[in-house]
């Protein structure tokens, strides 16, 4: 009989078993890559295109044709190709980041015949109607009027361009970019991109041998690269130390946001430097979120976060506090910085930091389709799977020393860039 006054035994996770990926090859040489589970079936089908061609002349192309891709093709109006996806219950999503733009279609097994067409019309046969292109420059210039009334907005545009100059992860948006957007810009960055030598497939769900003929069948037989392209590669070196302020003389909140160029996933760092910013400001029991939010009640929210990117990596704090008491805010936040730096971390808080971050590794991992996402993670790095191997390990098995040493290597108040919008 289970006895229920007494809590279940405290076990740590010992180990995280993924669903490695199928490497499979199409007719015409594109990769696709397989993470097959589940009994639902049910398909995501992604296709992974790198952004390229970058030029600061016309800074929105991979934006705005990723935008567009579905908003119409010779054969399919931007409404037609909607109602088709959703007659048979699908999902079909655009998505843009730094690095890529994919485009990812959730349907049945059953439904691959008929849904499968219509997304290998957006990828080799959009348009780019002119109707759809002014709508997307009207509505995107309203919302960059909007968002640059608000003070965290600005502060992050700021402080990215501080930190990457003029390059795609930097670049200042401004709405004259818009107004320099034209059709033909949309044809020729779509005809370089979206071809197979810049594709990469990524199948999970459900993956019979059906559909895998299927996507061939579509994808693989005359789907053909043509366009030649260049690789997005660039260099930062960032602005060490420097402080930007933008006043808003009637703001109620400043936006802080505080920063610089780091290490990526390639860094043989990064899981400890994973730990040490969950311990900082990574998670809602953070010193961050104690110090400033539940002791001095200068914000509902402060955070940090370590991104990886393709070509940089880079650490941030960001929050928006309470006017009056900006300078008060940014002084905690040194404070606990210098802590990290001169203070072993308690067994404790490292003890509850590891069961927190092995926890939600695991819990992230809830069907095939999120360990596509571990996938994609190790495979657009250049990396395998023994990251997360590498990563299990530190996280287990990290000491308060390797904290401290990590505060001292990557935490240096003096270097950061910080941006605040609102008042001093």
């Amino acid at each position: 009989m289970l006895n229920r006054a007494l809590a279940p035994e405290f076990g740590q996770i010992e180990n995280i078993k993924l669903i490695e990926a199928n490497p499979f090859v199409l007719d015409n040489g594109l990769k696709t890559f397989i993470i097959n589970g589940g009994e639902q079936d049910l398909i995501r089908i992604e296709f992974v295109f790198s952004n390229i061609n970058w030029d600061a002349g016309s800074p929105l192309q991979s934006f705005a044709t990723n935008t567009l891709l579905n908003d119409g093709t010779s054969e399919f109006s931007a409404a037609q190709i909607a109602d088709r996806i959703d007659f048979y219950g699908a999902f079909l999503q655009t998505e843009y980041n730094y690095d890529q733009a994919s485009v990812t279609l959730y349907t049945l097994n059953k439904h691959l015949s008929v849904t499968l067409p219509i997304v290998k019309a957006i990828i080799t046969d959009s348009i780019f109607p002119q109707v759809e292109i002014d709508t997307f420059i009207l509505n995107q210039k309203q919302k960059l009027s909007v968002n640059l009334e608000k003070n965290d907005f600005i502060g992050r545009k700021v402080f990215n361009e501080t930190l990457f100059g003029n390059t795609l992860y930097g670049y200042d948006i401004s709405a004259k970019d818009y107004d320099q957007l034209n059709r033909e810009q949309l044809t020729q960055y779509y005809k370089s991109a979206y071809q197979p030598a810049n594709c990469t497939i990524i199948l999970s769900g459900k993956v019979s041998d059906k559909a895998l003929n299927e996507i061939n069948s579509h994808f693989g037989k005359d789907w053909k690269s043509a366009d030649s392209f260049k690789e997005n590669n660039f260099d930062f070196t960032g602005k060490p130390g420097a402080e930007i302020y933008i006043e808003k003389p009637d703001a109620l909140q400043s936006a802080i946001r505080i920063g610089q160029l780091a290490i990526n996933r390639n860094h043989t760092d990064f899981p400890g430097f994973q730990v040490l910013n969950t311990i900082l400001g990574g998670y809602f029991g953070s010193r961050l979120m104690a110090n400033i939010r539940e002791d001095k009640g200068y914000t509902y929210g402060i955070g940090s976060a370590v991104v990886s990117l393709k070509n940089a990596g880079y650490f941030f704090i960001a929050s928006e506090v309470g006017a009056d008491v900006t300078a008060s805010a940014m002084e905690e936040i040194r404070k606990e910085i210098n802590i990290l730096q001169n203070n072993l971390v308690s067994d404790e808080e490292l003890s509850l930091v590891r069961n927190y971050m092995l926890g939600s590794m695991l819990g992230s991992l809830e069907n095939a389709l999120s360990h596509a996402d571990k996938f994609k993670n190790i495979y657009f790095s250049n990396l395998g799977y023994d990251y997360y191997d590498r990563y299990i390990q530190v996280v287990r098995n990290i000491t308060a020393k390797d904290v401290l040493e990590l505060a001292n290597k990557y935490l240096n108040w003096d270097d950061f860039q910080k941006v605040v919008v609102g008042k001093k």
